[in-house]
């Protein structure tokens, strides 16, 4: 097992205020709480509302951790977030939040890689510590996903939530840190989760929203199959980058993305479910958020203590897939 180089230090999380529950969505949608919950697991989720904005979420996480950690603004050497869904494209959402806390001495950008972009803004962190380049890397994971759902499609309105969650990494302390990790995409299966319009090629437009382009698009049952193989991957790939049986892991932290695949992904991987942190039910699929909100309430609740083994483990649209095993 590898001498860990970077450390977790710290956690936080911001959920919108308002709570929305499947009997909501039924009096919308044809659709209902059971086929919802039979499906996804998914019984509630948070919707965020016109005054908590993407910034605003990702500044309420972070400075949970500033809090937690006694760090200040002016300690940070550098700023990722995590996102799908920034306020705008024009500056990266990381530059906006740098103002928002006072973060003069950071550098700062953006990570798009969809549901797994905090395990990806985590391996950019680790990088930025190990070649000295950074002390201290605030690693942010936010998203307001409802601002770009189609609330009339139910196989895909019914799934997601808003909210974001934080961690700072520095030079890992007593054994402490990140032993492993694994990232991979595959383009070519792009299409079976995408936004079709809104970008360069296909600007925003009256009629984009007219023809929905302008939200998000998903071949579910593809995008399931796929999903579960490539978590299998990624914990196989980790387990095996660090010296570890999955009977060494504590606990896991998948992405939140459908009860089902979280359960497929833990017997693959060998994990007992009362080892694995769920929280889909009251969340839904908050994306690059996901883990990162699911990590701050392991840690508070207790459920993730000093001296554990954790593996998380995400799969999003690109398509990307990555894990990581931790210390803690």
């Amino acid at each position: 097992m590898k001498r860990p180089i970077a450390e977790l230090w710290g956690t936080g999380r911001y959920t919108p205020k308002r709570v929305m529950t499947n009997d909501e969505f039924s009096k919308i949608l044809d659709t209902s709480d059971q086929w919802i919950r039979e499906r996804t697991g998914i019984r509630e989720r948070r919707v965020a509302g016109p005054d908590e904005s993407n910034a605003c979420m990702a500044k309420a996480a972070a400075e949970q951790v500033l809090q937690d950690t006694g760090i200040t603004p002016l300690d940070l050497d550098a700023l990722v977030v995590a996102t799908c869904s920034p306020d705008r494209l024009l500056p990266s959402q990381a530059c906006d939040l740098q103002a928002l806390i006072g973060a003069k001495h950071a550098a700062a950008f953006d990570v798009q890689a969809a549901c797994t972009g905090f395990l990806y803004a985590l391996n950019v962190a680790e990088g930025l510590v190990a070649s000295e380049q950074a002390e201290h890397v605030l690693v942010v994971a936010s998203e307001k996903l409802t601002s770009i759902m189609d609330w009339s499609d139910r196989t895909t309105a019914v799934l997601f939530g808003d909210g974001a969650g934080a961690t700072l990494v520095r030079k890992s302390t007593d054994g402490r840190g990140m032993l492993s990790s694994y990232m991979r995409s595959d383009g070519t299966l792009a299409e079976l989760l995408y936004r079709p319009g809104g970008g360069a090629a296909h600007p925003p437009s009256e009629e984009l929203l007219k023809d929905h382009s302008y939200y998000i698009h998903m071949a579910g049952r593809e995008v399931f199959k796929a999903a579960v193989l490539s978590m299998a991957d990624a914990c196989d790939k980790a387990l095996e980058r660090a010296g570890l049986s999955a009977g060494d892991i504590d606990l896991l932290i998948p992405h939140q993305a459908n009860i089902r695949i979280i359960e497929a992904t833990a017997k693959h991987a060998g994990v007992p479910m009362d080892k694995v942190y769920v929280n889909v039910d009251r969340y839904g699929n908050t994306s690059a958020a996901s883990v990162a909100i699911a990590l701050d309430e392991a840690v508070r609740c207790g459920r993730l203590k000093p001296g554990m083994k954790v593996m998380f483990c995400a799969f999003g649209a690109g398509f990307t897939w990555a894990s990581l095993v931790v210390q803690w």
